[in-house]
């Protein structure tokens, strides 16, 4: 097991120190970039809302990116499937 090393990130105007694994470090780094980036893109959209709310519309932004992920790789997985059998009875089709 490695070693956790301690890193300082920024969301949401709040600094949080967080002890990850060093191969880690860049994928937090893009991942909170993206939350912050996100919470500027929900403070243009909607204005007079306090910081709260904007962590708040980025957890549901990013859980639900998420479940969309899996969503399409289970769409992905029915239609090989199907395409599958199709290509089966097809073999079956030509072969008689």
């Amino acid at each position: 097991m490695e070693t956790l090393i301690p890193v300082n990130v920024v969301v949401g105007d709040r600094t949080y120190r967080v002890k990850i694994e060093p191969g880690n470090e860049e994928a937090v780094r893009k991942t909170v970039k993206i939350i912050n980036d996100k919470i500027v893109e929900f403070k243009t959209a909607f204005a007079g809302k306090d910081m709260q709310d904007y962590i708040a519309m980025v957890i549901l932004w990013y859980a639900t990116q998420g479940q969309e992920a899996v969503n399409s790789q289970t769409m992905s997985v029915s239609v090989s499937d199907k395409m599958n059998l199709l290509e089966t009875l097809l073999d079956k089709a030509l072969l008689k």
